[in-house]
C-alpha cells in the first residue's frame, strides 16, 4: 500500500523521472542558465562585474611585468573594449583539443586558463579560469584580437559560441597584446547598461593599485550625463599613497603624515601595499584589494592589518607610559580612518566567484609581518606624531567604553523602566504630557530655591546645577560620562545622549538655560550650549533649547520698578520711560538675589518674560562647520581662541571694553 501511495505521489508532483530526465549542460550553457552562480545576478552590479573580469586579466599581465598600458573604451550600443599591450593570449592549437586554438578554448571552456599554476603568473586575480569565458557566454557579441609575434589574429563569438575559426588578419609590426570587445546580452541583463562614471572609477582605481601601469580611459561623449570626462589617462607613481593624498586633501587629521608603505612578503611570493590616514570628524572608509581585485567584505588580509595596528599602538602606549593603552582594540585604531590595503599573493582563495572576501589563511600572517615593523617605525621615529595618534585612538577607546557602560546601565535598569529614576535635585512638574512643559537648568542652589517658588508647578521643572559644568569640547567621553552634573541633565531629560539621543522621548517641550546676567553666567550658559550641541545636537536642530533673559538691573521710581537686561537696555529705559524722573538703580548680583515674585515676573512667567531660542544659523547647517567653530572657541588649543579674539576685536563695543 505504501509503495502505491509513493508512486502516485511522485507521479502527481513531479511527473516521470527516469534517465531521460537528466540534462547535461555542455560548454557555456550552465552560465547562461544560472548566471547568478558566476557573477552574482543579472542586475547592474553583475553587468559591471563583466567589465572587472576582463580588466582584471589585463591587470594580471601588468602585475606580471608584461604590460605597461591598458585602454578602456565605452562605445555606443553598450560595447566595451579593453586592450592591453601584454604578451597576448596564445593562439596556437591546444594539445588537448587539436582542432581548437588555445584562444578558443579559453573563451569557450570553463576552468581553462593560464593561472592554475605559477608558470605564467606568480600572482593573479583569476583562480577558477571562468572569467573571460563567462563574459563571452553572457555577451551577444564578443570579438577578441591578439597581436602576437608581429601578426594580428581575430575571432568572434556570440552567446559563447564561435562564429568562425580563428583568423590571421595580417601583419602587426607595431602592436602586441590582447583586445577584448563585447556587448552584454539584453536577454540576460535586460535594460541595464554600462555606467560611464562607474567604469571611470574602476579604471582609475586599478591604476592606483599598480604604480607601473598606465590606463587610458575613453568614452563616447553622447553616453555621458554627468561630469565624467570623455578621455583621461591614469598613472600614479605613488600608488595608494597618491590615492590617499587626493582623498584627504584639505582635511585635518590626527597626524600630519599618513601611514603608507610597501613591503615584499618574507619567504613568500607577493607583497602588501597600504595607506592609512586618521581624519578628524570622519566616519571613515575602507578599501581592500587582493591581486587588484576589490574585496569589499575584507577577509584575511584585513585581519592581518588589524592585528599589526593594534599590537603596534599598544606597544607604543606601553613605551610612553600610557597604561590604559593595553585595552585598545583594533576597532579603536580603525574607527574613522581612511584606509586602503592591497596585497598580491600566490593562489588567492575567495569566498565566491564574485570575490567579495579573501579567505587565504596565510594572508593574515603575511600582512601582519609586513606591516608591523613599518608601523612601529611610524610611531617611534617621530614621537610627537606617535603620541598624537595614540591620543586620538585612546579617545576612540574612551568613547567605546562609555557606550558599553551606557548599555550596561540600560540593561540593568530595564526591569524597572516604568519607575523613572530622576536626579535628586530635580523638582519635576506635575503634567504627564510633555507638550507645554519646560525644564529650567538653573545656576546654583540659591537660584534654584527661588525658581522652585516662582515656577508654575504644573508645567515648569527646576534642575539646579553647581556652577560651571565640564567643558565637553575638551574632555574624553569617559570623563563626560563620569561627570555628575552632566549625568543629572541626561537623566532628567530622559532622551539619551550622542548616538542614543532620541528627541521623541524628551520629557519636556522646552529646555531653558537660566544663569546669572553677568560674565560668569554667560560662561556657564556657553558651556551648557556646548554640551547640548555635542551630546544632543538633534535637540538644538528641533528648536528645544532656549536661553532665559533675567534682568541685570532694577530701576525704581515712585514705588514702581522696571527691569533692564543689560547696560544698553538700562540706558534706553532711563532715556525714555524714566526720563526726567528720580530713579534708584540697583544691580542684581545673581538670580539668587531676586525674590520669587521678581524672578517669576521677569524671567519665568510666559506672559511677561523673554526667551532666546538657540538655533543653528543657515550658514552653519553643515554640522562640520559648527563643530569646527565650537572646537576653535571651546577646545584644548588656546591659540584658536586667541586668533578668534584678534579677528573679532574690532567689533567689540568700547563700553564693553571699559567695563
Amino acid at each position: 500500500m505504501s509503495e502505491d501511495l509513493f508512486a502516485s505521489s511522485a507521479s502527481a508532483t513531479s511527473g516521470n523521472y527516469d534517465a531521460s530526465s537528466i540534462e547535461v549542460l555542455e560548454g557555456l550553457e550552465p552560465v547562461r542558465r544560472r548566471p547568478g552562480m558566476y557573477i552574482g545576478g543579472t542586475d547592474e552590479r553583475a553587468l559591471h562585474h563583466l567589465a572587472s573580469e576582463v580588466l582584471d586579466n589585463a591587470m594580471d599581465e601588468a602585475v606580471a611585468g608584461h604590460a605597461t598600458r591598458i585602454e578602456v573604451t565605452l562605445e555606443p550600443g553598450n560595447r566595451l573594449t579593453i586592450v592591453d599591450n601584454g604578451r597576448g593570449i596564445p593562439v596556437g592549437m591546444h594539445p588537448k583539443f587539436p582542432d581548437k586554438s588555445a584562444l578558443e578554448v579559453i573563451l569557450t571552456t570553463l576552468h581553462s586558463g593560464g593561472k592554475f599554476s605559477d608558470k605564467a603568473y606568480a600572482t593573479s586575480g583569476g583562480l577558477h579560469g571562468v572569467g573571460v569565458s563567462v563574459v563571452n557566454a553572457l555577451s551577444v557579441e564578443t570579438v577578441v584580437e591578439v597581436a602576437l609575434n608581429r601578426e594580428l589574429f581575430r575571432q568572434s563569438f556570440s552567446k559563447g559560441h564561435p562564429q568562425g575559426p580563428l583568423q590571421k588578419i595580417g601583419a602587426a609590426p607595431n602592436r602586441r597584446g590582447t583586445s577584448v570587445s563585447f556587448v552584454p546580452d539584453t536577454e540576460i541583463f535586460g535594460a541595464h547598461h554600462f555606467k560611464p562614471a562607474r567604469l571611470y572609477r574602476l579604471a582609475r582605481s586599478k591604476a592606483y593599485l599598480f604604480a607601473g601601469v598606465e590606463i587610458r580611459w575613453k568614452c563616447a561623449p553622447e553616453l555621458i550625463s554627468d561630469d565624467t570626462p570623455a578621455e583621461a589617462v591614469f598613472q600614479f607613481p605613488g600608488g595608494l599613497a597618491d590615492h590617499l593624498a587626493e582623498q584627504i586633501a584639505g582635511r585635518e587629521c590626527a597626524t600630519k603624515d599618513f601611514f603608507s608603505g610597501t613591503q615584499d612578503f618574507a619567504g613568500a611570493v607577493g607583497r602588501a601595499e597600504w595607506a592609512i590616514a586618521w581624519p578628524l570628524w570622519s566616519d571613515g572608509s575602507y578599501s581592500w584589494y587582493a591581486n587588484t581585485i576589490p574585496t569589499p567584505d575584507g577577509g584575511t588580509h584585513e585581519a592581518g592589518l588589524r592585528t599589526a595596528l593594534v599590537k603596534g599602538i599598544r606597544a607604543f602606549g606601553e613605551l610612553v607610559g600610557v597604561k590604559k593603552a593595553k585595552d585598545i582594540t583594533a576597532d579603536d585604531v580603525m574607527t574613522g580612518c581612511e584606509l586602503m590595503l592591497s596585497v598580491f599573493i600566490r593562489d588567492p582563495q575567495f569566498q565566491s566567484q564574485t570575490k567579495d572576501r579573501l579567505t587565504s589563511p596565510e594572508a593574515a600572517r603575511l600582512v601582519e609581518a609586513a606591516v608591523r615593523d613599518h608601523f612601529d617605525h611610524f610611531l617611534t621615529d617621530n614621537m610627537d606624531r606617535g603620541k598624537a595618534l595614540l591620543s586620538y585612538v585612546v579617545d576612540r577607546m574612551d568613547e567605546r567604553l562609555a557606550r558599553k557602560a551606557e548599555k550596561e546601565v540600560k540593561r540593568k535598569t530595564a526591569t524597572s523602566a516604568r519607575k523613572l529614576r530622576l536626579p535628586g535635585k530635580l523638582t519635576d512638574c506635575s503634567a504627564d504630557d510633555p507638550a507645554g512643559t519646560e525644564i529650567f537648568i538653573v545656576e546654583g542652589d540659591s537660584a534654584g530655591g527661588s525658581a522652585k517658588q516662582a515656577r508654575d508647578r504644573k508645567t515648569q521643572a527646576i534642575l539646579p546645577i553647581r556652577g560651571k559644568i565640564l567643558n565637553v569640547a575638551s574632555a574624553t567621553a569617559q570623563k563626560i560620562l563620569a561627570n555628575q552634573e552632566i549625568a543629572d541633565i541626561i537623566q532628567a531629560l530622559g532622551c539619551g545622549a550622542r548616538k542614543d539621543c532620541n528627541p521623541d522621548t524628551l520629557r519636556y517641550e522646552r529646555i531653558v538655560i537660566m544663569t546669572d546676567a553677568d560674565v560668569d553666567g554667560a560662561h556657564i550658559a556657553t558651556l551648557l550650549m556646548t554640551f547640548f550641541f555635542q551630546e544632543m545636537p538633534e535637540l538644538v536642530k528641533r528648536g528645544h533649547l532656549f536661553l532665559a533673559q533675567p534682568p541685570l538691573y532694577r530701576l525704581t521710581s515712585g514705588g514702581k520698578s522696571v527691569y533692564a537686561r543689560d547696560d544698553a537696555h538700562k540706558d534706553a529705559l532711563l532715556a525714555t520711560t524714566l526720563k526726567g524722573k528720580k530713579v534708584d538703580v540697583s544691580r542684581f548680583k545673581g538670580l539668587g538675589e531676586m525674590n520669587p515674585a521678581q524672578l517669576r515676573e521677569t524671567t519665568m512667567d510666559p506672559k511677561t518674560r523673554s526667551l532666546i531660542r538657540i538655533v543653528l544659523p543657515m550658514e552653519f547647517e553643515d554640522q562640520a562647520a559648527v563643530r569646527d567653530l565650537v572646537d576653535r572657541l571651546m577646545g584644548n588649543n588656546p591659540a584658536h581662541r586667541f586668533a578668534f579674539i584678534q579677528e573679532n576685536a574690532a567689533e567689540v563695543d568700547e563700553d564693553m571694553i571699559d567695563a
